[in-house]
């Protein structure tokens, strides 16, 4: 199996995203700062394969300390931790697994061989929640629909086969005859150059628009169901995901399209609190075209909950109000 970020004996090895589809190309990571620049320049990106790389970053630290006291090697889990949520604000899955490291090595007799073993527990359970996303939402995909789906959810964004991808795998698999929109994904094109490889690994038949065609092809009755991921989710069902997602799910609501969010729970953020990553102005504006302007460039946006038909996850298809309940806990 293809892992796009693995824990190897000295370093984190990364499937570097930015060289696809052109090339697969691997990046062995030996430092914390390495990682944090892997994920400041997207070469790992989504939000569970970001948390995962996150928590594989802590059991290195560990192993490569072991020398040390147990007091010295906390605190540079502590700082470790800081610096990977600096490289990456707005995921949820970040917090929630480098928390539970520290928790871990908070409380461990050999700090080093409990941190390795809880990300292969971390690991497994996430591609156990994978195939379960896979099937609930492979489920809400009738045969004979075209999916239009944003940005990138598979193995690229999520341990095992992705999230709001997962689900599109599973139908194609089971015998559903579907198509699949691929929205571009401006500025950096995670659509056209991940989620189409992807695809067309999988031999799903799928068709590339610009993100601005979506409003058009739902109004040519061309999409019959909206499927995305989630960086995190706010307490009244509030989906934070990839810049556009909002747009999307304004179109689906007006021509009565259903519009789900594909995600594990660990997305949920009990607190509601979110940093939403500004990136920089090189991804929209190349220094080559020798133009001097401002620019905004928000990596996420915020959809309302009633604009979205359900939030899928390894519990089942949740509306607004569960998800709710779920995070007064």
């Amino acid at each position: 199996m293809l892992r796009a970020v693995e824990l190897r004996d000295e370093c984190v090895r990364i499937l570097d995203q930015t060289k696809l589809p052109m090339e697969v190309c691997f990046e062995e990571c030996r430092t914390p700062e390495e990682v944090a620049e892997a994920l400041r320049r997207m070469k790992v990106r989504g939000a569970p394969l970001i948390g995962l790389a996150g928590a594989m970053t802590l059991a290195l630290v560990a192993r490569k300390n072991r020398a040390k006291d147990r007091e010295e090697i906390l605190r540079e889990l502590k700082k470790t931790v800081g610096l990977l949520l600096r490289a990456r604000p707005t995921g949820r899955d970040l917090y929630t697994l480098t928390e539970r490291m520290l928790s871990v090595a908070c409380r461990a007799d050999d700090v080093t061989r409990e941190l390795e073993e809880e990300v292969e527990k971390i690991q497994a359970a996430m591609e156990e929640i994978s195939r379960r996303l896979g099937e609930i939402g492979g489920n809400l995909i009738e045969d004979g629909q075209c999916v239009l789906t944003h940005c990138n959810t598979g193995f690229l964004a999520a341990p095992g086969e992705g999230t709001a991808l997962a689900a599109i795998k599973f139908a194609w698999r089971r015998g559903k005859k579907i198509r699949v929109l691929v929205t571009e994904t401006r500025p950096l094109l995670q659509g056209a150059r991940l989620t189409l490889w992807e695809l067309a690994r999988e031999g799903i038949p799928a068709t590339l628009i610009v993100d601005s065609a979506a409003g058009y092809c739902m109004q040519r009755g061309m999409v019959h169901v909206v499927m995305v991921g989630a960086d995190r989710i706010l307490p009244d069902g509030s989906v934070i995901n990839k810049i556009g997602t909002y747009t999307l799910a304004v179109l689906a609501k007006r021509h009565g399209i259903p519009f789900y969010a594909v995600a594990p729970l660990s997305t949920l953020d009990p607190r509601g609190e979110v940093i939403v990553e500004e990136r920089g102005k090189e991804e929209v504006l190349p220094e080559d075209w020798r133009l001097e302007a401002e620019v905004f460039n928000p990596a996420f946006d915020l959809t309302p909950p009633e604009l979205v038909t359900g939030i899928v996850t390894e519990r089942g298809v949740l509306g607004p109000q569960e998800v709710g309940r779920l995070a007064k806990g």
